[in-house]
């Protein structure tokens, strides 16, 4: 798994089309209610020390997209984001292993103490969130509307000693474990 930064006009169209796209955007929330970027806006964006964004990829293959929003490294915190951009790999883990690598580069190399991200209650993502070890930390009632209709916001965090990365070879090798046992004999 590769994170990969948003420095060409492709990936950065690209990654703008996931995030438009309405099966992504209904999750998100970029800023008064802005649930959609523009490549434009994405672009700015990544270029500004508030924010920390990373396109993951897999065998040179661009599958979604991680980012920090209101990276304070002075206090040491940020809020965590992602999308699976390319939903024919969703399920098999891709966004926790690209997400649980990102966490340790923000960690150790930007200096963050804590995370904190938040997560539309009913969105199937929880589970990536559980894998990364994020601790549930209270709910925002009825303040993110999915077409119209209000939902609650599911709050977590993450301390830095609380992260461990995944080992990434040793979810390889249980991926094309499970791959190989789909297959028919």
């Amino acid at each position: 798994m590769k994170l990969l930064p948003l420095d060409t006009p492709a990936v950065v169209g690209t990654a703008a089309d996931w995030l438009a796209r309405r099966e992504n955007a209904q999750w998100l929330d970029f800023g008064n209610g802005r649930q959609g970027v523009t490549p434009a806006l994405l672009k700015i964006m990544a270029q500004r020390e508030t924010h920390f964004i990373r396109v993951y990829a897999r065998d040179g293959v661009p599958l979604g997209i991680v980012g920090l929003n209101g990276v304070d490294r002075v206090a040491g915190t940020a809020t965590l984001w992602a999308v699976a951009g390319d939903k024919s790999f969703t399920n098999r883990g891709y966004v926790s292993l690209a997400t649980s690598k990102f966490l340790t580069f923000a960690f150790r190399d930007l200096g963050l103490r804590a995370i904190n991200t938040w997560i539309v209650d009913g969105n199937p993502s929880l589970r990536s969130l559980q894998r990364l070890s994020f601790r549930f930390v209270g709910r925002q009632r009825r303040c993110h509307l999915v077409d119209g209709v209000p939902h609650d916001r599911l709050l977590f965090d993450l301390l830095a000693e609380e992260h461990r990365e995944i080992d990434e070879q040793r979810w390889q090798r249980i991926d094309r474990s499970r791959r190989e046992a789909a297959q028919p004999a």
